[in-house]
């Protein structure tokens, strides 16, 4: 772990007689204090990369990283060109890496206090918990929702986080209860939610959650949906949904109730008003029975939907068409062997009565 002319070596550092006590407040204070701060971010998957940056002065000659509460400890010499900051890379991260660091550095008048600590908190340590909404991620604006994150027996700590763009999340703050209350939800309360899991008083997390979008619905009119060429469909033909919008909205999703399946989302290039989406369901079977609803959104605000369009019920009208050769092959089959029986049968009697007379002959 280290690069450059990183080394791990305390008793090096205690033999050259250099103040990197933090504690020693003798020493300790006279320069300013450095910051520590962590790229890509300071919540890493197990076995990804992150480097450590220690900020102090142009002064600096040495900087000093440690773990808090572990003997670890690594030393960076400060280059002619950037005294000002040193770097300490690990390549591939593990639990043990998980913890709270702290950095200091020494320059000719003496050494600086430690900077504030930094938790470098480890994901992907143990199996990923589950995350659900109640009622329902589909939620109307003012509803009140609940966000429950559950996993294995043991884990004293959950955390949510909500993804915002590429930005990874900063910290992950736990709590006991598997219950993450939002209250009456508004529009900044639609996105994409993950949650983790992790032992009391540790910085090694789970794997995340599988993520949980939740819909905010009621911000625009609501769309009309149709079906073409009807809402009675044929076994194995094809059909139509139409979702229309008389104001501009650019993308439209298509929901069945009941179903687990994620809704179908087709976003628009033209957006001349009225709009419309076509959704095409082929080839028709029992699975598409039911009542379909859509939404309008606009792909700037992904999470954010119209009112629901009016219910439109889709049935199958006619049954699947069978095929008959199997079962007559089985028919022809039990009645060849019933047949075969039956002479069997009448044979019998008619050898046994012939074989009498030729002995009573004899």
């Amino acid at each position: 772990m280290g690069g450059g002319s990183t080394t791990q070596s305390l008793m090096a550092l205690l033999c050259l007689g250099l103040c990197w006590r933090p504690w020693d407040q003798v020493q300790a204070g006279v320069l300013p204090k450095p910051s520590i701060r962590a790229d890509p971010g300071p919540i890493v998957p197990k076995g990804s990369p992150v480097t450590l940056w220690c900020q102090g002065s142009p002064q600096a000659e040495v900087y000093r990283l440690y773990k808090v509460g572990d003997s670890g400890l690594w030393e960076d010499e400060a280059t002619q060109d950037s005294r000002n900051t040193a770097r300490f890379h690990f390549e591939s991260l593990s639990s043990r890496h998980a913890g709270q660091y702290q950095c200091a550095y020494r320059s000719m008048k003496g050494c600086s206090r430690q900077s504030d600590p930094l938790a470098l908190v480890v994901t992907g340590v143990y199996r990923e918990p589950s995350l659900s909404a109640q009622p329902g991620s589909l939620v109307l604006l003012g509803d009140r929702l609940t966000l429950q994150c559950r996993s294995d027996a043991g884990f004293g700590r959950l955390a949510l986080t909500k993804d915002e763009g590429s930005t990874p999340p900063l910290r992950l703050d736990g709590q006991h209860s598997p219950d993450f209350p939002l209250g009456r939800v508004s529009h900044t309360r639609g996105g994409r939610y993950r949650c983790y899991a992790a032992h009391n008083i540790s910085d090694a997390w789970s794997a995340p959650s599988a993520p949980l979008d939740v819909l905010i619905v009621g911000m625009y009119q609501k769309p009309s949906l149709s079906a073409h060429p009807g809402t009675s469909v044929s076994w194995g033909k094809n059909v139509t949904l139409q979702c229309r919008s008389e104001i501009v909205l650019d993308t439209f999703h298509l929901f069945k109730e009941g179903s687990l399946a994620p809704a179908q989302s087709l976003r628009l290039q033209d957006t001349t008003a009225p709009l419309q989406a076509n959704f095409t369901l082929s080839p028709m079977t029992s699975a598409h029975h039911g009542t379909y609803r859509c939404y309008g959104s606009q792909s700037t605000s992904p999470y954010v939907l119209s009112n629901p369009s009016d219910p439109l019920q889709l049935l199958i009208s006619a049954s699947p068409p069978q095929d008959y050769t199997v079962g007559n092959i089985i028919r022809m089959a039990v009645a060849g062997l019933i047949l075969l029986g039956l002479g069997i049968l009448l044979f019998q009697p008619r050898h046994g009565h012939g074989g009498t007379q030729d002995a009573a002959r004899s």
